[in-house]
């Protein structure tokens, strides 16, 4: 029989882990967030006429849409935007504070999303992933958005909130491939040991910077309950012993779950674990 302060503890961790998914779900429904994605469009060098006709460079098929809205123009490192004779879009910077765009206005910036560009409920932003750079699209009324329902869990289990030693490694930096097969080269954050049922796992962290570590794994749910291709997990950063929690309970599905234009890292192969981990996330879509 658990004690009065064991079924408090329990009762705070069950409430934690609720107040954590509802704020997971809020962020995917946001303006920013991955259920509104409806193109990720790569450019060419020099002029990419943009609109829904099947003749542009960059067609976003949607009757919505103008024929030609405007071009994109890349040269030399730099996007610049051109307005039609009869359509004008509308330009951003973070703050939201509408920006003259006089046809020089770079919009490829060393901080991805410095400006929004506008028209009715569309929203894009240039992006860079290595060599590409490209377009990413957003409709703020998607049906993926309308129509989302929530994503499946598994029940939550305090085992799978799990100690973790953080060996500090000296190979610098972590290689880590994208879903595109680009390898980008990402801080080392520790190798996470753990046990579970008497084994020990590891994972190889990654530091984003900040106060916590990013993981992706897979384990021999993967495709199976869980996505394909693996899912996230955030912890803190070790404490002076060299310490932290892994809580599998918050396993979540990566961006590439709920939209085919997003540009997932993948777990390398020695973050594809043997053991099954039936926690957090289930599988969501078919991306």
């Amino acid at each position: 029989m658990l004690s009065l302060t064991s079924f408090a503890q329990t009762s705070t961790y069950f409430a934690e882990l609720e107040q954590w998914h509802d704020a997971r779900i809020a962020a995917l429904k946001q303006p920013n967030g991955w259920l509104n994605l409806e193109g990720l469009f790569w450019l060419k060098n020099g002029v990419n006429q943009f609109g829904s006709a099947s003749e542009n460079e960059v067609v976003y098929n949607n009757a919505q849409f103008p024929k030609h809205l405007g071009d994109f123009v890349y040269d030399n490192g730099k996007v610049f935007w051109k307005n039609t004779n009869n359509e004008k879009i509308t330009i951003k910077n973070k703050a939201g504070a509408v920006v003259k765009n006089d046809g020089a206005l770079n919009l490829l910036t060393e901080t991805e999303g410095e400006y929004t560009c506008e028209w009715k409920h569309f929203v894009w932003v240039v992006i860079k992933r290595e060599d590409k750079v490209g377009v990413r699209f957003r409709n703020l009324k998607a049906k993926t958005l309308v129509e989302f329902k929530g994503i499946e869990r598994f029940p939550v289990e305090q085992k799978w909130r799990i100690k973790a030693k953080v060996i500090p490694q000296d190979q610098n930096p972590l290689m880590i491939m994208n879903v595109l097969g680009q390898n980008t080269a990402q801080k080392h954050g520790g190798q996470l040991v753990f046990e579970i049922e008497g084994k020990t796992y590891r994972l190889d962290a990654i530091d984003e910077g900040g106060v916590r570590l990013f993981v992706t794994f897979a384990d021999a749910t993967s495709g199976k309950t869980t996505y394909g291709s693996g899912r996230f997990i955030e912890l803190e950063k070790p404490d002076e012993q060299g310490y932290t929690y892994i809580d599998f309970n918050k396993a979540y599905n990566p961006p590439c779950a709920f939209t085919e234009f997003a540009t997932c890292p993948l777990p390398p192969a020695q973050n594809r674990l043997t053991i099954a981990i039936p926690s957090g996330e289930k599988k969501y879509g078919h991306h």
